[in-house]
């Protein structure tokens, strides 16, 4: 590698490492006054709020703690099945947790877990939802089938009496649902935007029932009944006795598309941190001494080369830790197991590195290619067994959601938080460290 090369990726690890300490750096007020001069500001926390020739980048970088961390709310749900064909169930399931998943998502909690289970003839749904304080608002949400459908009077119906039929109008006609306000009362509204056979339907509906009732309904309970003035094509309003949340919480639900089978909640409980912020603190302390006492044993038995590769080490804590905050991973009790683990297989890309090192300095080759070598005839085993991990990780991890593998959120987080340590750990291990040999010894020689 050439002098050019090797500086400007010592200055690019640098840099790296620059980055992920700011972005690590707790919330530290900085106060300062001499005479007229006079700062007062903070640096660090959990939030990026800064501007970069005219970009603006706002973002919240605070690490999300799961379920057994924090504490939140879980909730047991059934479907009824009763109605659905017995061969189409299982894919009624599925359809539901992800409505039910994509409902949570647009609420904002972050990293539920909703994950389905069947039993004989019990089709359930299991939703827990870290950090979730308004526990009614969320079984409303998650807990409601959400099927919109418009309805037009009855012709058959007298003058005085409201009986309203359907029209073949539904929610799979929506394109988009949001919320407005009536620029007369102010009152929340939800506007509902149609696709193109959506907007076909309700301009047929529209012109047959000038001057006349429509309804909206929701799992068959009247939403909003109102004359119709005009035809109406490719968007219309909802308006009745809202408010603000109620109006987001229809929205969310419109936009998330309906439960293809009624759910019933079955049971629902407040979880407080299982763990413990004690218990917690002991399993951080546990890997910090862990840390150390790998630190120090590498620094003793491999000299110099065990304290370049110490510093690697923290490096590899730093970006981890950044990369933690920034993607974001909700960390649970076997996440932090994950990371402290991938840790030890950091450690281990260096250790095959010095062991294949040693042979070849006993075989007569000098320090500068004897380093080189060892690097290169170690990296095949190294490969080898992180990309076995790594596949490992992904069956754990199971993001094709496929039914017979794994889909329990503690699982996920521990292969999440080992894929990615195994990852920044071969950046660290291999060009981290081998950058930094490379700059001691060419200052050396």
């Amino acid at each position: 590698m050439s002098s050019r090369t090797l500086r400007f990726t010592f200055f690019l690890i640098l840099l790296i490492t620059l980055l992920a300490i700011f972005v690590d750096l707790p919330h530290i007020p900085v106060k300062f006054k001499f005479r007229s001069f006079k700062i007062d500001r903070s640096i660090g926390g959990d939030l990026l709020d800064f501007r970069v020739f005219g970009f603006h980048l706002y973002r919240d970088i605070s690490l999300r703690r799961g379920l057994d961390l924090q504490g939140g709310l879980q909730v047991v749900l059934e479907a009824d099945m009763s109605t659905i064909e017995e061969s189409l169930r299982d894919e009624a399931l599925e359809a539901a947790r992800q409505a039910i998943e994509r409902r949570v998502n647009l609420f904002g909690v972050s990293e539920a877990n909703v994950y389905s289970s069947k039993t004989l003839d019990s089709y359930r749904i299991v939703v827990e939802l870290p950090g979730v304080a308004d526990s009614q608002q969320a079984l409303e949400l998650i807990g409601q089938t959400a099927q919109l459908d418009v309805r037009e009077k009855d012709p058959k119906a007298g003058p005085e009496e409201y009986k309203f039929i359907k029209t073949g109008l539904t929610g799979r006609d929506l394109k988009r649902a949001s919320v407005v306000f009536d620029p007369q009362s102010g009152k929340p509204q939800v506007k509902l935007e149609f696709t193109a056979e959506g907007a076909k339907k309700s301009k047929e509906i529209t012109e047959r029932n000038l001057e006349k009732p429509i309804g909206f309904f929701l799992d068959d309970q009247p939403l909003s009944i109102a004359t119709v003035r005009s035809v109406i094509e490719s968007s219309g309003v909802i308006s009745g006795d809202f408010t603000l949340d109620d109006a987001k919480r229809l929205a969310i639900q419109l936009n998330a598309g309906a439960l293809p089978a009624p759910i019933s909640i079955l049971g629902q409980k407040q979880i407080g941190a299982t763990l413990g912020a004690e218990t917690v603190g002991r399993g951080i302390r546990a890997g910090l001494v862990g840390l150390a006492m790998v630190a120090l044993f590498m620094w003793l038995y491999y000299g110099v080369l065990g304290l370049l590769a110490d510093i690697g080490l923290i490096i590899y804590g730093l970006v981890t830790l950044a990369l933690y905050r920034l993607i974001p991973v909700t960390l649970t009790f076997a996440g932090i197991t994950g990371f402290l683990l991938s840790i030890g297989m950091a450690v281990d890309a260096n250790i095959l590195i010095f062991e294949r090192f040693k042979e070849e300095m006993r075989s007569g080759k000098d320090r500068k290619l004897g380093l080189e070598l060892a690097f290169g005839r170690a990296w095949d085993s190294i490969r080898d067994a992180n990309v076995c991990t790594l596949i490992t990780c992904f069956v754990l991890f199971n993001p094709l959601e496929w039914s017979f593998l794994n889909i329990s959120g503690m699982v996920r987080g521990f292969a999440a938080t080992l894929a990615l340590g195994i990852l920044v750990g071969l950046f660290t291990g291999v060009v981290v460290t081998r950058t930094l040999i490379r700059m001691v010894y060419k200052s050396t020689s």
